[in-house]
């Protein structure tokens, strides 16, 4: 298991991609829109893991929902597993509150579930299935 990415909410994810690039010297690898989420991400490349910008698109959206609750900030920090289904089977034996019963498809095209934050200390952890 390995760091994957740190996901960051934003009001503007112009000005912010600006700051970690231009300011903090973090490139930007790419921007995707995600529909089905309704979010726009901006993907800045690190070393060892990446750093998403995410914008809700829409007030619906689950992002939306958390920027308006917590304002801008850490939204989630993401972990590379080998075997998703494996570790949800795992995660539910020991007791963890997942928010998907099965695994939802990332922008990759890679299986993704998401960890309850009252299961993890407050934290909303994903863990991404790499690709093999």
């Amino acid at each position: 298991m390995k760091l994957d990415h740190i996901a960051i909410v934003v009001r503007d994810l112009e000005q912010a991609a600006s700051v970690y690039s231009k300011k903090l010297g973090v490139p930007l690898k790419s921007r995707h829109r995600i529909d089905a989420e309704g979010v726009e991400v901006a993907v800045m490349e690190l070393d060892n893991a990446h750093i998403e910008l995410v914008k809700p698109l829409d007030k619906a959206s689950g992002v939306a929902s958390f920027l308006e609750k917590r304002g801008e900030g850490l939204h989630h920090i993401c972990l590379e597993v080998d075997n998703i289904e494996a570790l949800i089977r795992y995660l539910g034996a020991s007791g963890i509150k997942l928010i998907d019963d099965k695994p939802r498809t990332g922008y990759k095209g890679n299986k993704a579930v998401f960890v309850h934050p009252s299961s993890t200390n407050g934290v909303l952890i994903e863990f991404y299935e790499k690709d093999m």
